[in-house]
C-alpha cells in the first residue's frame, strides 16, 4: 500500500523530474528553524517511491506557502508531495490533537474554529445598514472566510470591508451562517475527503444562489476557490484587487490625511500563490499622507508568518519568522504593517506583542487603512 501510494505521488507531482538542486529547501523559509529538507523528501518519493514520515514534526512544518515552486526550475511543486504526506499521516492518525479538532469543527460547523454556525455573522454587529442574504438577489457574493467571520481582531477587518463595499455602492449579499469553510487549510493539512465536502457544499451553495461574482478577504479562500475548486468559480476576487478597482473609478474616495509610515507584507498565499502584488499597494498608495515602505524581502522573496498550511493550529519550536518580520518593520521605520491577509493579520499582531513592539507597531489590514481614509479612525467599529 505504502509503495502505490509513492508511485501514484511520484507521477501525479512528476517528482521523477526533481533535478536535485536543492533550491526549494535553500529558498524555504521555515527551513531557518527546522530540519524541513524538501529536496530529500522529493528524492525519496520521486526516486526510491519510499514514504519518508519521520520526522513528522519537520512535515507540519511547512507552511506550504509556494517558495518551493517558485524557486525550482522543474515548476514542481514540492509543497504538494508534502501535503501527500500529510495525507497519510492524517489516514493513520498521526497527527495532534489541535489538529484532529480543527478538522472536526470544520465537518460539524462548517470552521476550523471550534465555533457554532449560528455565530458566524456576528462579525456584521454594529454595522449601520443592513446586509443582504444572497437569497434576495446580488452581483457580488462577499465570501467572509472562517478567521474573519469568528476571530475577534479579523472581525474588524471583515466590517471594514462591508462597510467600503456599501460606500462604493455595490450591490453585495453574503451567505450568513450557511456560508462554509472554503477548505484551503483543510486541503493543506491533508484531509482531501473532508476538502471535497466542503468544495461540493460550496459548489453547490453557488449553484442554487445564482453566484456570478465572489469577493473575499482571504488570500487562503481567494486560493481555494480559484485554484482548488476545478475551474467551477469563474470571476473571484481578492479584496485588495476590488478595492484597487473601486478607487481607479472613483466609486471611493479617500481624503483623510493618516500621516503614516507603512511598510507592506506579502501573504504568501496572495503573492507567491497567486501573484497578486500591485493591488494591495495601489490601494495603501492612494492613501493620503501614507508613505510606502518595503521590507528587504517583499514579493516573491516575502517572509513566510508561518500562518498557513494548517499551521494556524500546529506549534512549531523556535523563533517564530513573524516576530522576525516585525522587527525588520521596526528597523525600517514604519508606524504600520500593512496585511491582506487575516492570518498574516493574527500572527504578526502577536508576534508585535511578544516582541514588545506595542508602542512602535500596529498591524492593520489594507480595508482599515483605507476605511480610516475615508470615514475616519473609528469608520470599521
Amino acid at each position: 500500500m505504502a509503495l502505490q501510494q509513492a508511485l501514484e505521488l511520484a507521477e501525479s507531482l512528476k517528482l521523477r523530474e526533481c533535478i536535485q538542486c536543492g533550491l526549494c529547501t535553500g529558498g524555504c523559509p521555515v527551513s531557518i528553524k527546522i530540519p524541513l529538507n524538501v529536496r530529500r523528501i522529493v528524492r525519496q518519493v520521486g526516486l526510491f517511491c519510499e514514504l519518508p514520515l519521520e520526522p513528522v514534526e519537520a512535515l507540519w512544518a511547512c507552511t506550504t506557502c509556494g517558495t518551493c515552486e517558485l524557486r525550482c526550475p522543474k515548476q514542481l511543486k514540492p509543497f504538494e508531495a508534502i501535503i501527500g504526506l500529510r495525507n497519510v499521516l492524517v489516514e493513520e492518525g498521526r497527527i495532534e490533537r489541535t489538529l484532529i479538532e480543527a478538522l472536526e469543527s470544520a465537518y460539524t460547523h462548517g470552521n476550523p474554529w471550534g465555533r457554532g454556525r449560528s455565530k458566524r455573522l456576528e462579525w456584521s454587529e454594529g454595522l449601520d445598514f443592513k446586509l443582504k442574504h444572497a437569497s434576495e438577489g446580488f452581483e457580488w457574493l462577499y465570501f467572509v472566510g472562517c478567521t474573519p467571520a469568528y476571530d475577534t481582531r479579523a472581525q474588524e477587518v471583515a466590517r471594514a470591508l462591508a462597510i467600503l463595499l456599501h460606500e462604493a455602492g455595490l450591490d453585495f449579499a453574503v451567505l450568513g451562517t450557511e456560508e462554509t469553510c472554503c477548505g484551503n487549510e483543510i486541503y493543506s493539512i491533508g484531509e482531501k475527503g473532508l476538502f471535497e465536502e466542503l468544495r461540493d457544499d460550496n459548489l453547490a451553495k453557488f449553484e442554487r444562489y445564482g453566484v456570478e461574482r465572489i469577493v473575499t478577504p482571504c488570500p487562503h479562500g481567494f486560493n481555494a476557490l480559484r485554484n482548488l475548486y476545478g475551474g467551477e468559480v469563474p470571476n473571484v476576487l481578492h479584496h485588495s484587487q476590488l478595492l484597487s478597482a473601486l478607487l481607479d473609478e472613483g466609486k471611493l474616495k479617500p481624503e483623510k490625511a493618516l500621516g503614516l509610515s507603512v511598510i507592506y507584507h506579502d501573504p504568501c498565499f496572495l503573492g507567491k500563490r497567486n501573484g497578486v502584488f500591485e493591488e494591495p499597494r495601489q490601494v495603501i498608495e492612494a492613501i493620503p499622507g501614507v508613505e510606502l515602505l518595503e521590507f528587504e524581502r517583499n514579493r516573491t522573496r516575502s517572509l513566510c508568518c508561518e500562518g498557513g498550511g494548517g499551521r494556524m493550529w500546529v506549534d512549531v519550536p523556535g523563533e517564530k519568522l513573524a516576530e522576525r518580520r516585525v522587527r525588520e518593520a521596526a528597523e525600517a521605520g514604519a508606524n504600520v504593517i500593512a496585511v491582506a491577509c487575516p492570518f498574516c493579520l493574527v500572527t504578526l499582531e502577536d508576534a508585535v506583542k511578544t516582541a514588545g513592539l506595542e508602542e512602535e507597531l500596529k498591524v492593520m489590514d489594507i480595508s482599515e487603512l483605507l476605511l480610516a481614509s475615508i470615514r475616519g479612525p473609528s469608520g470599521a467599529s
